[in-house]
């Protein structure tokens, strides 16, 4: 038996899971929001979180001025984190967008909702979130009827409908058109044989 062997394997060996994690939170920062397997996810939970917890520590310093002389970033914790987070990009982002936000959090960033079981293997699938960045959830929703969700129309979609109403008066336009000349046709018509028969009948 495994004993004091804490965490999954996730069927990898210990540096295949650690650069699984580490693509995962990377992701997950970048993203905000990623879908995977509700094991994974409960792995990543507590990785990503120290990680958080780390760049929220060093903006805190940054911000309370307790770096030494001459520092202004708390290059030693961008230096730890950046083992995980290879990504620049990402990186920067951790420390300058989301520690700002987490400020005030006492833990808890992240958030798990299992979607069930995936077809085809069957393995359990969950969304793991970032909280401040998810949608607001009303306590009440699931309680009475659920709303019906107004539908939102995309900038792309307001130009396709946009397009089609335009080509559709266009078109209408033409065929009133086409049957105005074909009136005034047919009048010139009527008008030209009415005096060939008024000569008929005079001679």
């Amino acid at each position: 038996m495994r004993h004091l062997y804490a965490g999954r394997k996730l069927k990898r060996t210990s540096s295949h899971r650690r650069a699984l994690l580490n693509n995962l939170a990377t992701s997950l920062l970048q993203h905000k929001r990623i879908t995977t397997t509700e094991a994974k996810a409960k792995e990543l939970r507590p990785f990503v979180e120290r990680l958080i917890t780390k760049a929220k520590h060093a903006y805190m310093a940054e911000q309370q001025r307790q770096l030494p002389k001459g520092h202004t970033l708390d290059i030693h914790a961008r230096r730890v984190v950046g083992r995980s987070i290879r990504n620049k990009a990402v990186l920067q982002e951790l420390f300058d967008t989301i520690a700002p936000v987490v400020e005030n959090r006492p833990g808890g960033y992240t958030r798990i909702v299992k979607t069930g079981q995936r077809h085809g293997d069957g393995s359990r699938t969950a969304i793991i979130e970032l909280v401040d960045w998810s949608e607001k959830q009303d306590g009440r929703r699931t309680l009475g009827r659920k709303r019906k969700k107004q539908q939102v129309v995309l900038p792309s979609q307001a130009r396709v409908q946009e397009q089609v109403q335009a080509s559709v008066a266009a078109a209408t336009e033409q065929i009133e058109q086409s049957l105005a000349r074909e009136e005034a046709l047919s009048d010139q018509s009527s008008t030209n044989t009415e005096p060939d028969a008024a000569e008929s009948k005079e001679s």
